[in-house]
């Protein structure tokens, strides 16, 4: 029976994450750059400056514009950019790199029109508590016959962002790189993993932010200068691993009897995980930002294709390449991306990379569990936000210590899931944003 299970668990996963929604989350992408004529990347150094800004204390919202960006980096600066790079790599190719370079391009402008239309059709509880999202987009901006939409999106995003394989690959790795003695160890770090989890997270997403605004700058900052460390030392390999990364993109001979379209593929779909432009994930925390206007807010969420894809897996791509452990190893994911470190770096690289491992990995799941907690609410009202942060907290444990093939792949499989109502509300209502983004523009030019 569970094999049965986990065989249609299997196959629903493999299916969410077809070329289909390749195609979506691209096609959209390219849709929303071409509509806007390229005109939002002329704002990228205002966008910089609105995110270090005085903030207005008449704004209203739940979170300053820089704390959401670091709680939505919290969520994908993580095991996605450290494992992600080197298992495309390892499996794909360097040439995947070059197209999860794409995918970061295309998703600034997505993370544009779905986090500004988050703001623009946000809701203010009877508390006084700010919502925003996919869903309340769907509620608030489209036809009343669209809403079974905005519930579909709730209940893939209660199953999706359960925290199935980030607690049981953080105990494992944390089991394997420093508590290997220890017997048992993944039930004593499941308990520990659960009340550090579970600290943040009752707080809401004030608490969740707070932690985010501290442990992502300094962790992404601390991740990044051991890397440039490593690459100064090795400069004279830089370009030639830029080289092979553009040539490799398009001969596709990475990939055992493989192909272009090949290496295209899982280069996006990497992206796509590294990012999640589109998936609607960082809708939820963007559209409670305290900003006097969508747009500003909008600007601020397309800088983090930058940091999390551009910046940081560039910076882990080029470790992996020039330290020739893809070549030499038959290891993936995070251990390929720990040789690497220890390889140029020594014991020191591999004591770095573990601390980051940890503190990413902490806060991929505290935001997750806003994500989860808001699209409860948003079914249930608050007992069921309440309700769900706890049940949260307990998986964290649960994840830790028993197999879980089947719930990672539901879970994959649902997240994969929220990328549609998403990208329908945000084609939709592009016309609204690009109304919106005129009129602002308009206003900062004329200063």
């Amino acid at each position: 029976m569970d094999k049965s299970l986990n065989f249609y668990a299997e196959q629903f996963a493999s299916a969410a994450w077809g070329p289909w929604l390749i195609f979506l989350l691209i096609g959209s992408g390219v849709f929303f750059l071409l509509y806007s004529r390229f005109e939002i990347f002329k704002y990228l150094i205002h966008a910089f400056k609105i995110l270090f800004s005085k903030k207005n204390s008449n704004d209203e919202g739940e979170v300053t514009p820089f704390q959401a960006l670091t709680t939505s980096l919290s969520g994908t600066i993580g095991l996605g950019n450290i494992a992600g790079v080197a298992l495309a790599i390892s499996i794909a190719g360097p040439g995947s790199i070059f197209w999860m370079w794409i995918t970061a391009i295309i998703g600034i402008a997505t993370k544009f029109f779905t986090c500004t239309l988050s703001v623009m059709y946000r809701e203010k509880s009877k508390e006084g508590e700010i919502f925003g999202g996919p869903m309340y987009v769907i509620k608030n901006g489209l036809p009343k016959k669209m809403l079974p939409l905005a519930y579909f999106f709730a209940i893939a995003g209660m199953i999706g962002c359960l925290p199935a394989f980030q607690s049981n690959q953080l105990i494992q790795i944390t089991g394997d790189l420093a508590f290997s003695e220890i017997e048992n160890f993944n039930v004593y770090g499941g308990l520990v993993l659960a009340s550090i989890t579970g600290i943040v997270v009752i707080g809401g997403l004030k608490r969740i932010a707070e932690v985010a605004t501290y442990l992502v700058p300094i962790m992404g900052l601390i991740y990044f200068g051991a890397m440039l460390i490593a690459l100064l030392f090795n400069s004279n390999l830089i370009l030639p691993a830029f080289k092979l990364i553009f040539i490799d993109a398009f001969n596709g001979t990475a990939i055992a009897g493989g192909t272009f379209f090949g290496v295209l593929i899982y280069g996006v779909r990497r992206g796509a995980f590294s990012n999640e432009a589109g998936m609607g994930t960082e809708s939820l925390v963007h559209g409670v930002a305290k900003v006097s206007n969508p747009v500003k807010q909008g600007l601020v969420a397309m800088t983090g294709p930058i940091f999390d894809t551009l910046i940081i897996c560039t910076a882990t791509a080029l470790m992996i390449l020039i330290s020739g452990v893809w070549e030499t190893s038959s290891s993936q994911g995070v251990t390929l991306t720990a040789e690497a470190f220890a390889m140029l770096l020594g014991s020191f690289g591999g004591l770095i990379l573990f601390i980051c491992v940890i503190c990413f990995g902490l806060s991929t799941i505290f935001t997750y569990s806003y994500y989860g907690a808001s699209c409860s609410r948003f079914l249930f009202g608050n007992i069921g936000m309440k309700f769900y942060v706890y049940l949260y907290i307990l998986s964290i444990f649960i994840y830790s210590i028993v197999p879980i093939d089947i719930a990672i792949n539901i879970a994959d499989g649902a997240f994969a899931m929220m990328a549609i109502p998403t990208l329908v509300s945000a084609l939709w209502l592009a016309p609204k944003v690009m109304q919106a983004s005129k009129n602002y523009f308009k206003l900062i030019n004329n200063r």
